[in-house]
């Protein structure tokens, strides 16, 4: 057994980075602030950023949450592969089409309709995700060209079929929207005025421990995790690389064609502009960096995010501080993460050399 100085050494090794990722955050935020001529202080955005949210506003957070911790996973396996799927905008963006699409012709009785649609999603998302894989093991081509370039191509087929297919709306254009039993009515916890928690959300915490079961409790999440770690050595072992690569690739699309499922079947109900939410796919990369790819750290990052975001609607009434500070923040504190946690890297290791070399001259002594 470990010796309990050393076990609390190293979680407060562990909690360091995050720590000094928050510190830095929060003061970086406030220079930005003091230097940005805004009337309101650096008290005012830390005072309503910090305070407590309204209920329609915890309600919000907790539904943006749930869709950026789908797209922070669906980049998570691929970054766990070694592999950066850039792509998760565009797979999730065609998905949601497809799924809308078929939702909304009503083609099978109401349960079934929405398991189909939402299995639809993913399979869609994964062939999305299949091209790149494809062309990385059999042309060389980098996975993140590939995922850019389809990024920018998905939303131009949505449009080309949305546009001739849809129904026009005054200003919009939508696709059929979905009645009945073909939606998933949410969980209104401060009454019918604090809004509804999609009961899809529940999606999430299946994808988290799918991810966490995945990785940790099966030969497959080994394989992937070797393969990233060192492809040539999990060669020597038996383990096909590129096969890896198609799988990750196709398990981070499947995953990526379920970011706006619950808000499709819980709130949107249809596909259009005004209700599409577009950009979870970028910011779900920066969550799964800021949770350093782990299931309990990406869900953190997530809420983080979703909370900032959320909050910041209240600094245009309360303040003059602008919005965009937020953006400054996340991507402060997704930097200054990735720093944090190179800089603690280096010091366990050397903390670790010096352990060893210590501890040699002792047991040659004995």
């Amino acid at each position: 057994m470990e010796h309990p100085v050393r076990v609390l050494k190293q979680a407060g090794v562990a909690l360091l980075a995050p720590a000094v990722a928050v510190a830095v955050a929060v003061v970086a935020t406030s220079l930005v602030i003091l230097v940005s001529g805004s009337q309101s202080g650096i008290g005012d955005f830390w005072s309503v950023m910090l305070g407590a949210p309204e209920h329609q506003t915890i309600v919000n957070i907790v539904n943006l949450g749930v869709e950026l911790y789908i797209a922070a996973v669906a980049a998570a396996i691929g970054f766990r592969m070694g592999l950066f799927n850039i792509g998760v905008e565009g797979q999730y963006g065609l998905a949601a089409y497809v799924a809308a699409v078929f939702a909304g012709g009503m083609f099978l009785p109401g349960p079934l309709n929405i398991i189909v649609a939402t299995v639809l999603a993913m399979v869609v998302g994964a062939a999305w995700a299949g091209i790149a894989a494809l062309l990385k093991v059999y042309r060389g081509v980098s996975e993140v060209i590939t995922t850019l370039m389809l990024n920018a191509i998905a939303p131009i087929i949505v449009t080309h079929f949305h546009n001739k297919y849809g129904e026009q709306t005054g200003y919009d254009i939508r696709t059929t929207p979905l009645t009945g039993s073909s939606t998933v009515a949410g969980w209104a916890p401060y009454g019918a005025n604090g809004g509804e928690i999609w009961t899809l959300g529940l999606l999430a915490v299946v994808v988290g421990v799918g991810f966490w079961l995945l990785l940790n409790r099966t030969r497959l999440g080994f394989d992937l995790r070797a393969t990233g770690l060192s492809p040539s050595a999990a060669s020597a072992s038996g383990v096909s690389a590129k096969k890896m690569v198609i799988v990750a690739m196709l398990l981070s699309g499947a995953v990526a064609g379920l970011v706006w499922i619950p808000d499709l079947f819980g709130h949107a109900h249809t596909y259009s502009d005004a209700s599409f939410a577009g950009g979870l796919g970028f910011t779900g990369l920066a969550v799964a960096l800021l949770g350093r790819n782990r299931a309990g750290g990406m869900a953190f990052g997530a809420l983080l995010f979703a909370w900032l975001t959320s909050q910041s609607d209240a600094l245009q009434i309360d303040t003059d501080i602008a919005p965009q500070i937020v953006e400054i923040t996340q991507g402060i504190c997704v930097l200054a993460v990735v720093v944090a946690y190179e800089l603690v890297h280096r010091y366990r290791a050397r903390s670790e050399q010096k352990a060893v070399a210590e501890a040699v001259p002792e047991a040659v002594a004995a």
